[in-house]
């Protein structure tokens, strides 16, 4: 009995890798959508999930007034935010937060260029694999080639935010009032780089939904371009 069932998955195993291979071999080779077509037009899906949704996130309130990328308290902090509201200082906790998404968008002007650069460097291997990918394939290709970067350039403009919109004596102000609330423990966290990594994490939702919307959404194809390429993966 135990080897007719490593017989049955090895062959349903076989028959997905056959179909997969096969809608690989589908992908047109040459003719009206060639391979930098089918390169050109995941670039072109990128470029837009950048220009639509990245963009919004530099406005004033992008992150603060979108649930899918809003920066909460960190988790060290969360007893922080309860206990000033129960003890009235409400205000002083929402003001916290409103600074801690405001350096976010300040960061987020810091990205267009890096992702432009990314998306240019998208070969026909690399988006034959994204277009039979996920739902967000496209976008986990972005962040594995700029999350670094990124990083690097999201970091120090948090920093020089929190000083600029003041959120630095803000947090100061707030976090020493609540060590010295009775018997509570102190805390100290380090809120650059936790601003630095949710706002990273907001860039890439966002992009996400735009290629959801593309890949799901025939409406959504703006171009024939756009048409055409996720024509393939329907």
């Amino acid at each position: 009995m135990k080897k007719i069932i490593i017989a049955f998955v090895g062959l349903l195993m076989l028959n997905s890798c056959a179909e997969l291979q096969q809608v690989v071999n589908q992908l047109p080779q040459g003719g009206t959508l060639g391979n930098a077509d089918i390169a050109a037009g995941l670039r072109q899906a990128l470029d837009f999930g950048i220009d639509k949704q990245v963009q919004r996130l530099t406005l004033k309130d992008g992150f603060y007034k979108n649930n899918l990328v809003k920066i909460l308290m960190p988790e060290e902090l969360q007893k922080v935010d309860k206990t000033l509201r129960d003890i009235g200082l409400g205000s002083l906790a929402d003001d916290g937060i409103k600074m801690l998404n405001r350096a976010a968008e300040d960061a987020v002007k810091e990205a267009t260029p890096i992702f432009v650069d990314a998306v240019k460097g998208i070969t026909f291997n690399d988006a034959k694999n994204i277009l039979l990918g996920q739902d967000n394939a496209a976008t986990q290709y972005l962040e594995s080639r700029t999350n670094t970067a990124l990083y690097g350039k999201f970091k120090p403009v948090i920093q020089n935010s929190f000083a600029k919109v003041g959120a630095d004596r803000i947090w100061t102000n707030l976090i020493e009032r609540y060590n010295k609330i009775p018997f509570v423990n102190k805390v100290n966290p380090d809120l650059t780089d936790y601003v630095t990594n949710e706002a990273l994490k907001g860039v890439y939702t966002m992009i996400a939904v735009e290629e959801k919307k593309i890949r799901t959404k025939v409406g959504s194809r703006t171009t024939d371009l756009l048409k055409k390429v996720f024509a393939l993966q329907d």
